[in-house]
């Protein structure tokens, strides 16, 4: 058993190199091995049903056994339309690797409806926790890259997107969730419109009608990482007419909020007011971590 060790000690040094390079065949890998070792176990337990221990049997004999049954389950892995398939696709999905030819958002959540036309985006790909952060503190060092190459596309300072993805997901323990309850990645409360081609997902959300709270059924975007939802959010910021007034005010934390609000990206009447002080605590928070 220590050559097996030795061996599987060789594949994930090898696998950790070939991550930084190519994060997709580094998945896809991962999932045939686990396939190969549900292979073995699976051929081992038939064996042990049909077969009984007998005198000849010794540590020598066991070995050539379970070298045996390594070969036999290498050669049914990887198989196209196996197992390893679908474990490949649910690690993807689980940290947030982005897809090839993901199509971009437009941002809001009641004004979300601007209908932008839809246009490639680069996204950052990150590893996505499978909880939610336990921590204020964690969420900004979770979104802070992805905050940062938005910054650099629209000018908007990255504290104050990153709190606003804070207020729209109550600092991610809210956030929207496909129907399987699994990540939307939709951090702003993004809306799907009618020119919407990609995934989306249909949640009970709070709206506010003559000043008053009300749960309506509305349908949002779903994406494949947050990279791609800050990406997009920044676009629209840049491009929308809608919001221009934002931009010009995006140096002041009390500003950018008002001139969302104004804007009517949302119909929270408390929404400026709320969205700022969220933007005063993740200041307050990146500099503890800085």
């Amino acid at each position: 058993m220590a050559a097996v060790s030795s061996l599987q000690l060789d594949s994930l040094a090898s696998l950790r190199n070939s991550a930084t390079r190519d994060p997709k065949a580094a998945i896809k890998e991962v999932a045939k091995q686990f396939e190969g070792l549900f292979m073995q176990e699976l051929m081992k337990s038939m064996r042990q049903a049909t077969m009984s221990s007998g005198m000849l049997d010794n540590e020598g004999t066991q070995l050539g056994t379970e070298m045996l049954d390594t070969q036999f389950a290498a050669k049914m892995t990887g198989l196209k339309g196996g197992l390893s398939e679908a474990i490949a696709r649910q690690l993807e999905h689980q940290v947030g690797l982005a897809a090839d030819g993901a199509k971009p958002a437009q941002a809001g959540e009641a004004g979300k409806a601007a209908g932008a036309a839809s246009a490639p985006v680069t996204a950052v790909v990150q590893r996505t926790p499978l909880r939610p952060p336990a921590s204020a503190q964690e969420f900004v060092a979770l979104h802070a890259d992805a905050a940062k190459q938005a910054e650099a596309a629209s000018g908007i300072p990255a504290a104050f997107m990153v709190a606003q993805a804070a207020h729209e997901t109550g600092w991610g323990r809210k956030a929207i969730k496909m129907a399987d309850g699994s990540n939307s990645f939709n951090l702003f409360g993004i809306k799907a419109g009618a020119d919407w081609k990609g995934a989306k997902t249909q949640v009970v959300t709070t709206e506010y009608m003559a000043g008053q709270p009300t749960k309506v059924t509305q349908t949002f975007r779903a994406y494949s990482s947050y990279g791609e939802s800050f990406a997009d959010y920044a676009r629209l910021m840049k491009n929308s007419p809608r919001y221009q007034g934002v931009l010009a005010g995006a140096q002041s934390a009390q500003a950018f909020a008002q001139g969302l609000q104004q804007a009517g990206y949302a119909t929270d009447p408390a929404y400026a007011d709320k969205l700022g002080r969220v933007i005063n605590t993740t200041l307050r928070l990146q500099r503890s971590l800085a």
